[in-house]
Formats: structure tokens, C-alpha cells, sequence
């Protein structure tokens, strides 16, 4: 029964690991806002990077910073429109203070 439940649970965790090896990562749609938002601001800084450095060959950097930039495209048009951030609570029903 061990043996069995060893071999399942090891061919779980190789199925899982088949789209990691073949390059697919998580769908933009699913990322919450604010992941989408860090991973922006990373890659944004690894182009800055690469660009500023010159000890890196162009050649080397090039292909890194095209796709830096697709994938940064990819996730704004999956961000959308930012949501709205208000300054006062929604369900505020209380007066305002005024002190004479």
C-alpha cells in the first residue's frame, strides 16, 4: 500500500511538473491585480538594467529585452483599467463634524 501510494504521488508531482518544463507560465487573466502590477515594475527594471549596462553584449541583451517588453504589452492589456481607489469609506452615512 506504501509503494502504491509513493508511485501516486510521485506521478502527481511529474504531471505537474510538465507544463513548467515545456514553458507555460500561469494565464495573465488569473494573476491578481497587484501581481500583475510587481511583475510590470520588475521587468521594467530589467530593461533599465540591461539598457544602462554596458559590459553586457547587445547581442545577449537584445533578445532578453524584446521579450521583457512582449511580456510587459501581454500583461497591460490583461491589467485593464486600474480600479478605483476613493478617498472615503463607501457606507459613510454619518454627518460631518463641524467645530465652531
Amino acid at each position: 500500500m506504501g509503494r502504491l501510494y509513493c508511485l501516486f504521488v510521485a506521478l502527481l508531482l511529474a504531471g505537474m511538473a510538465f507544463p513548467v518544463a515545456a514553458g507555460q507560465d500561469i494565464p495573465a487573466a488569473d494573476i491578481c491585480f497587484g501581481c500583475r502590477d510587481d511583475t510590470i515594475y520588475g521587468l521594467t527594471n530589467l530593461i533599465t538594467y540591461l539598457e544602462a549596462n554596458p559590459d553586457v553584449d547587445d547581442a545577449f541583451k537584445g533578445p532578453i529585452i524584446s521579450k521583457a517588453r512582449a511580456k510587459i504589452r501581454h500583461l497591460r492589456a490583461a491589467l485593464g483599467p486600474a480600479p478605483p481607489v476613493t478617498t472615503t469609506p463607501c457606507c459613510y452615512s454619518r454627518r460631518p463634524l463641524h467645530i465652531r
